[in-house]
């Protein structure tokens, strides 16, 4: 049975074959069309990606580690009606060693330009299925708490004690993609 996840809330994952889907719907007559973004970033302990390979999303789809692979764009929002928006596959048994934590975020593509955030779009998830069987292990709603925000962490993977684990972290931010990334890459190359 899935775990339905609050705010915070943590657990222990025990695979090393996983998909992160995350799903949304935009609401009816808002203009524009809605393209939400999902990425990874996989960053090592001092919070920063190991290189610009290790940030995964729609134009990088593979990880150089092969551990992650996004399965590609939803640029409408339309296939969650019948399943996750955006998928990306995790095998944790071949994450590159210094990476201490993957976190996904979503982001509202050209959100400022076409007036749009996270009040406009219902039934946002993220969900982590197992890739052995298909089963939802956990799911994260983020609910209503989120109005004007355009960029959202919705969750993330990290190592405790050698095991991997993961948190709904559900933080919100009235930034784009751009501001991601300058977060957690600051243009260091590590080999």
């Amino acid at each position: 049975m899935a775990i339905n996840l609050q705010k915070g809330q943590r657990i222990d994952i025990g695979l090393s074959r996983i998909s992160v889907g995350l799903g949304w719907h935009p609401n009816e007559g808002t203009g524009y069309d809605f393209d939400l973004d999902a990425s990874a970033f996989m960053i090592d302990e001092n919070r920063l990606i190991l290189q610009e390979e290790y940030f995964i999303f729609y134009g990088n789809t593979d990880s150089p580690d092969g551990a992650l692979h996004h399965t590609g764009d939803d640029p409408t929002g339309g296939n969650s009606a019948v399943g996750d928006d955006e998928v990306i596959q995790v095998d944790l048994s071949k994450v590159n060693p210094r990476v201490k934590e993957i976190l996904f975020v979503v982001t509202i593509h050209d959100a400022f330009n076409r007036k749009q955030n996270y009040g406009q779009v219902r039934d946002s998830y993220i969900r982590i299925v197992d890739d052995a069987n298909g089963q939802e292990i956990a799911k994260y709603e983020l609910g209503e708490d989120f109005s004007i925000e355009t960029g959202v962490e919705f969750g993330r993977l990290y190592v405790k004690d050698g095991k991997w684990k993961f948190e709904a972290s559900g933080k919100g931010y009235k930034e784009d993609l751009a501001f991601f990334l300058s977060k957690y890459f600051k243009g260091q190359i590590i080999k």
